[in-house]
């Protein structure tokens, strides 16, 4: 037997009698790495952009300047149904990433792939720093990535069947992918590229793939209206996301740490299955996935995206390369294997954010950070609100009445904006990310408490700027929660309405 059945023979394949210890085994592998998740997601505090995925949610709209309305959406469902839990935010998260490790397995058994190619499949993915950290905290690419999981798997399902339902539901979920950033075109983009070059061509030639375009464009129409009607700010975040790369080497760091996100055993399965789909003659009929990591590589390398742009195809890499490897599975393959599960495992539990705080030492700038920064913008919320509302007490009582926040960062503003009512904050604006798009101060704020920036920004807009605290979290993220000064800005040298629109920043 081939290791990969043609479309006929799939149809008498065993699987379908896949003994029930089978699913057992993928169901160990996702209940582990659901624990894993849950042991962690409620260790440190608030990251900083699922704070600003609740202030947006409190402000539902059809599009923002930097993503889609679903993740806010989500956001505010949780927000809702438990006020300030930290845990309840990443429930969708951890649901999400585990259901991605079992689709994960399903593609490989899609593939005609055994138990042990399943659950190898499933521990790669579940053992991968990157594909499964992200999924303890709420944020656009641990739900983006898990889609183009869902996305992969419909295709290559479709592929084997011909059941042209399945093209329609892969453009249902594009079309919810959508409404989170804009990548997956890029992966629809080179999977035609591959389909085109290796076949099946006569994908591009069913009904059912069109139509499904056609109600990802209809879907996707209030959110490009918004986007046209505001300058395309989600376009403009390339060249921020580009600056923010180069402060961690650019496209020089790409590749590497684009793989080692994919960690020691997907790293390794990824590789071969990319191998494989090159090199086996029996992988023929999947030839095009080949083709999808490297278009997607070097799109994101010449744009200078960030290196796990790419992160939602390696579900499909990792399961070809896990079904490669188990076939004809034997004594000396499960020598190899077996150690390179545990170190994986190992690797991961090492890379969970369990350290106590007492361990973790500060930084003092944001390329000191660097890499940390999912651990170091997690610190410090509350600090930032404290001394926020001290200098906000301090104010004499007739400037009070009128004052306003004004964060240098979206961060900052999210955090302040969505601990207000606890804290005694009077309205938070700022000119940053998408925080800018959600409205300007009111021209009668003639006293502002500014957050963090510099003296010389602050003065741009007021004649009047003296220092009236700071914020120095011990662990806080530098210039957002540490080595922070919050400014008194008094007499506005022009109305906010009328200079809001030249304020706006997205870096």
């Amino acid at each position: 037997m081939t290791e990969v059945l043609d479309t006929e023979s799939r149809e008498t394949d065993t699987r379908k009698s896949l003994p029930p210890f089978a699913l057992v085994g993928v169901g160990a592998v996702a209940a582990l790495a659901a624990l894993a998740l849950l042991v962690s997601i409620g260790r440190y505090g608030f990251f900083g952009d699922e704070l600003y995925f609740v202030s947006a949610g409190r402000r539902l709209a059809v599009s923002y300047a930097d993503q889609g309305p679903l993740v806010p959406a989500i956001a505010r469902l949780m927000d809702l149904l438990a006020p300030g839990s930290l845990v309840a935010q990443r429930i969708p998260a951890v649901l999400i990433t585990v259901a991605a490790v079992v689709i994960t397995a399903q593609i490989a058994r899609e593939f005609g792939g055994t138990r042990a190619a399943q659950v190898l499949a499933a521990a790669a993915y579940a053992t991968s720093p990157f594909l499964l950290i992200q999924g303890d905290q709420l944020a656009t690419n641990s739900i983006d990535t898990a889609l183009w999981v869902a996305v992969s798997w419909l295709v290559i399902r479709w592929v084997r069947t011909r059941h042209d339902g399945l093209l329609l539901g892969a453009a249902v979920v594009t079309a919810l992918d959508m409404q989170v950033k804009w990548l997956i075109p890029f992966f629809w983009i080179a999977l035609a590229l591959g389909v085109a070059l290796y076949g099946p061509r006569e994908l591009l030639r069913r009904p059912a793939l069109w139509s499904g375009a056609a109600l990802v464009v209809v879907t996707a129409v209030p959110s490009l209206v918004w986007q046209a009607t505001h300058g395309w700010p989600q376009l403009g975040l390339g060249s921020v996301v580009a600056e923010e790369q180069d402060t961690i080497g650019g496209r020089y760091t790409w590749l590497p740490l684009a793989l080692a996100s994919a960690g020691l055993l997907g790293g390794l399965l990824l590789i071969y299955g990319v191998w494989t789909l090159w090199r086996a003659d029996s992988w023929r009929p999947y030839r095009f996935l080949g083709l999808l990591p490297l278009v997607l590589v070097v799109v994101f390398i010449a744009t200078n995206g960030r290196p796990y742009y790419a992160a939602g195809c390696y579900g499909a890499l990792i399961a070809v390369g896990a079904v490669r490897w188990t076939n004809g599975w034997g004594r000396s393959r499960t020598i190899v294997t077996v150690p390179l599960v545990a170190m994986s495992a190992a690797l991961l539990v090492y890379s969970l954010p369990l350290r106590a705080e007492t361990d973790i030492e500060p930084v003092d700038t944001q390329a000191e950070a660097g890499l940390e920064i999912a651990v170091y913008g997690r610190f410090g919320w509350s600090e930032l609100a404290t001394q926020t509302a001290a200098a906000y007490q301090a104010l004499p009582e007739s400037e009070r009445a009128s004052a306003v926040v004004i964060a240098d960062s979206y961060w900052q503003a999210a955090a302040l904006d969505v601990y207000r009512a606890e804290y005694g904050l009077p309205a938070v604006y700022s000119p940053n990310r998408g925080f800018g798009y959600f409205g300007s101060p009111p021209d009668t704020a003639s006293t502002v408490l500014w957050v963090g920036g510099a003296e010389q920004d602050v003065r741009e807009f007021c004649a009047e700027v003296t220092p009236v605290g700071r914020v120095d979290a011990r662990l806080g993220f530098p210039g957002v929660t540490r080595h922070v000064t919050l400014w008194r800005c008094a007499q506005p040298r022009a109305s906010w309405s009328r200079v809001w629109p030249d304020m706006l920043r997205l870096n």
